[in-house]
């Protein structure tokens, strides 16, 4: 049976890379850091990790996960209703509900986990959920789990938004969720959450922000989109990640409405059925969101350098999508381009990755890049000036 089969998939492999769309896994020799090792012991600049504020090698945050180490082990080997709640798992939803501005948290593996968790629990087959379209897999993935109706909004267009409330109204729901990305992660587009919360407000609709690329760095004091839009009050449920800024571990969390926490504890699968996050990668978080609140600086740092980045681009003549989050999209449209393009930054000495179809939309082919705090401006120059090589390399 598997000749067959193994046919099937060979023909499926060899058509993704024919178009080009073919994603090769580049092996890292060190740690994750600004500069980082790959194959043939060559450091590369790194321009393509979720570590936006440089503390994934922090030496207080690898102080706090070796301590946990020694005092409460490497993995729990049970989830958390059964024997797998420590004081320290308590102490980071703690501390995330206090940042945050929320009732309570609820941890998960990740924010994948956290978002298939969510919809299932909350809504009915009676109840309504209007998703942006250009919300990330987990949210898409998370709603086809559940049996509410589903509809779905032009990305950021609150005209369309409050079509879509008008229509879930008409067919009678109980309940309405409008789930958004708080920032879109492919186009680094920070989403309107308060126009979002305004129409909520105006059709009695639930809020849900997933702002795993804005939590620690975005806002005033890095409280994430909402804080950002002036909304925080306003927004019933956010989930969010620990892999990013807060330490680039692993873990997922769900923060919300006390009741809501309560009810996703004794309902939401991937909770349920899943291992507890390990002790090292909560400590190291923990310290993460100390080190947040403890300064503006490494925010400040960010965004200093994401300017610079920008606008070194932009003078090339980059065609870049606007805004000001650190993830900074090189727009080349083609995907077989954006795959050269990579390669040859690399031989340059700057790891940046290709996206195209399906990960963004066809003839939408780009190389994402995403700044951190730990670059220096002579790592940002260096970066501009590779880009700029290899620009006139490919005759772009």
């Amino acid at each position: 049976m598997y000749d067959k089969y193994q046919d099937h998939i060979s023909a499926e492999l060899n058509a993704i890379k024919a178009a080009g769309l073919y994603k090769h896994e580049r092996i890292i020799t060190s740690p994750q850091s600004a500069h980082v090792g790959v194959s043939g012991d060559r450091e590369v600049l790194n321009l393509c990790a979720n570590n936006y504020l440089g503390l994934a090698q922090d030496p207080e945050v690898n102080a706090a996960a070796k301590l946990a180490l020694e005092k409460w082990g490497f993995g729990m080997a049970s989830v958390r209703f059964i024997c797998g709640t420590q004081t320290l798992h308590k102490q980071l939803e703690d501390s995330l509900s206090r940042f945050l501005g929320t009732e309570d948290t609820i941890l998960y593996p990740s924010c994948f986990d956290a978002n298939g968790g969510l919809f299932e629990t909350l809504m009915g087959e009676e109840d309504a959920v209007i998703s942006d379209e250009l919300n990330h897999a987990s949210i898409i993935d998370g709603v086809r789990l559940c049996k509410a109706m589903r509809y779905r909004y032009r990305n950021s267009d609150m005209a369309d938004l409050e079509k879509q409330l008008q229509d879930a109204d008409k067919n009678g729901a109980r309940f309405k969720l409008i789930t958004t990305d708080g920032v879109f992660s492919m186009d680094g587009f920070i989403a309107k959450v308060d126009e979002i919360c305004t129409l909520a407000e105006k059709y009695n609709a639930l809020v849900h922000v997933d702002d795993s690329h804005a939590t620690g760095f975005i806002g005033a004091g890095g409280r994430g989109t909402p804080e950002y839009r002036g909304c925080m009050e306003q927004v019933d449920i956010i989930t969010g990640t620990l892999g990013k800024a807060l330490g680039g571990a692993s873990g997922g969390f769900t923060s919300a409405r006390k009741e809501i926490v309560d009810l996703l504890r004794q309902r939401s699968r991937p909770y349920l059925f899943s291992n507890t996050v390990a002790p090292p990668a909560v400590a190291g978080a923990l310290k993460a969101i100390d080190l947040v609140c403890r300064s503006n600086q490494l925010r400040d740092q960010l965004r200093e350098n994401t300017a610079m980045f920008r606008k070194g681009l932009e003078d090339l003549g980059f065609e870049l999508l606007p805004g000001e989050h650190p993830i900074v999209p090189v727009m080349l449209h083609d995907a077989v381009i954006a795959g050269q393009f990579a390669e040859a930054m690399l031989a340059e000495g700057v790891y940046v990755v290709a996206f195209s179809y399906p990960v963004v939309p066809k003839g939408k082919a780009r190389i994402r890049t995403q700044i951190s705090a730990a670059l220096t401006a002579e790592d940002i120059r260096f970066a501009i000036d590779a880009f700029g090589r290899v620009k006139t390399q490919l005759k772009l």
